[in-house]
């Protein structure tokens, strides 16, 4: 068990993913197994039978910060996952990024905003952020970290601001990487980044238009909009339809004794 603890310690200090496999039921019961991002086990034993099993369905409930209970033949396993608390990165101090600040920040996430416009980039306009950067993309990327807790949201038209971004968020494991513009403008970005090398597998990343369909009009209901599908996209569930209509149970998650996948 100590060995569990220190393992989870470590996870949590180091703000990784991780997840606590744990015997539930079945000849193993009471047993725990600590493993990291990568599926490596960190702590403890997975019986060798289920092992390759076990890690294949921790990788998915980590992908979607999910916690479930797995039934493998006489194994029961809970598996709790860990997940560090995400970084939303912001560019363009537009007047949509104060909402969206607010509500993401209330929503868990860290939030760091960038403007290369001094009175745009003013931390007064963004007291729930983290940070508040100001400068030319290019010049902040070594002050910036891009990996699978990070959440990108582009909200400036400019070229000059958009293009360093949207290039650092796919060329690294971002999470989320959403885009504000017209579906011409995003027809364009999608060119300019297959131009410079992109393939359209790494431009289907860019979710633009950004946000979900509910017809939002201020810019306090465009952030709804945005959170909204990156709350969808972050627990891999729902369906972004209304409720009411919809068949089934509201919270959708797979029935306890079902594989993951």
């Amino acid at each position: 068990m100590s060995d569990a603890l220190s393992a989870i310690g470590s996870i949590l200090d180091a703000e990784r993913f991780g997840s606590v496999v744990t015997f539930v039921g079945g000849p193993a019961m009471g047993a725990k197994a600590v493993l990291g991002a990568d599926g490596s086990v960190e702590a403890g034993e997975i019986p060798p039978e289920i092992r390759d099993h076990v890690i294949e369905d921790a990788l998915a409930l980590m992908a979607r910060e999910q916690h479930k209970t797995v039934t493998y033949g006489d194994h029961a396993v809970f598996f709790e996952t860990l997940a560090p608390q995400p970084d939303l990165l912001v560019f363009g101090a537009v007047h949509i990024a104060q909402p969206l600040t607010a509500f993401a920040a209330r929503m868990g996430y860290r939030v760091t905003v960038a403007d290369s416009r001094p009175a745009f980039a003013a931390p007064e306009r963004f007291p729930e952020a983290t940070a508040v950067l100001q400068g030319w993309p290019e010049d902040l990327m070594d002050r910036l970290s891009f990996s699978r807790r990070t959440w990108v949201v582009v909200l400036s038209h400019d070229t000059r601001h958009e293009t360093p971004v949207l290039e650092a968020a796919l060329r690294n494991d971002t999470r989320y990487i959403g885009a504000m513009g017209s579906r011409r403008t995003h027809k364009l970005r999608v060119e300019r980044l297959r131009g410079m090398g992109f393939s359209d597998e790494d431009t289907s990343r860019i979710r633009g238009p950004i946000g979900l369909d509910i017809g939002a009009e201020t810019p306090q209901e465009t952030a709804v909009s945005i959170l909204a599908e990156m709350t969808m996209i972050r627990y891999g569930a729902g369906t972004g339809l209304s409720l009411h209509g919809l068949e089934g149970p509201i919270h959708k998650r797979p029935p306890e004794d079902e594989r993951v996948h």
